[in-house]
């Protein structure tokens, strides 16, 4: 009698997976280098910093991609272990941000842009420029009665809870100046930066009248050329002149 063979199954062969793993944190990683290599090439050091403290956290390893060591991040610091002096310029340049958009509203709201002008300079304060044209006749230092608006609006946007030093210049251009009231442009630059100065301590009794100042600088510091008449135009200004209360490295800044 044929004996019967029993059939055997094949046993499925196991098909060994565990190189997934290292190819795929290979992938991973890859994908991280690619990240930073972009985001160091569009984003400032920053940003590229805050990218590798999270890289950092993701990965296990101990080193981060930008070789930071990873660490649980502590929710009682500020970002990037800013400084606290950081932080006083960084606030003191927010309150100066806000003037200059209250600046700008008046400025928006009265059709002033032909003559009024405000920038951000180096130092970190603000320059308020005025055209004289809206303020002075030709020669003389009284403040137009219809423009002393301007100077009502001027004291108030200029009080804050913290005084800033202010700073009022008078430029004229270089037409010799020589008549019964003012024998120079010096003399004429002084008094319009000396009456517009009294016109904002007077609008706003508020004002602490020790952080203000005021000097003519005369026909000497020419933002424009003197050679046309819109040059000489814009040389004739009055410039307001907003001081920061804490220089870049947060240092607070001394009266000089």
């Amino acid at each position: 009698m044929a004996k019967k063979h029993k059939k055997h199954k094949k046993h499925e062969e196991h098909v060994d997976e565990s190189w997934l793993v290292p190819y795929a944190d290979i992938l991973t990683l890859l994908l991280a280098l690619f990240i930073v290599l972009f985001a160091s090439s569009s984003v400032d050091q920053e940003k590229l910093n805050k990218m590798s403290d999270v890289f950092s956290q993701i990965f296990d390893g101990g080193v981060g991609v930008m070789e930071n060591p990873s660490a649980v991040p502590d929710p009682n610091a500020t970002s990037d272990e800013i400084t606290d002096q950081t932080m006083k310029y960084i606030r003191d340049q927010e309150e100066l941000q806000e003037t200059v958009k209250r600046i700008e509203e008046f400025i928006a709201v009265n059709e002033l842009e032909e003559q009024f002008e405000v920038v951000k300079i180096d130092d970190g304060g603000v320059l308020i420029i005025i055209r004289d044209s809206i303020l002075f006749d030709p020669g003389r230092a009284d403040i137009k009665p219809e423009y002393e608006t301007i100077a009502l609006e001027l004291s108030n946007i200029l009080q804050s809870d913290i005084p800033r030093r202010i700073l009022i210049r008078g430029h004229t251009d270089n037409v010799p100046m020589n008549n019964a009231q003012f024998h120079s442009n010096w003399d004429l630059s002084a008094m319009r930066a000396s009456r517009f100065l009294d016109s904002i301590l007077e609008n706003n009794p508020s004002l602490d009248p020790g952080y203000f100042s005021a000097i003519g600088e005369g026909e000497y510091k020419p933002i424009a050329d003197n050679g046309t008449a819109e040059g000489r135009a814009q040389n004739r200004r009055v410039e307001v002149l907003i001081q920061p209360l804490v220089a870049e490295d947060g240092s607070e800044i001394e009266e000089p």
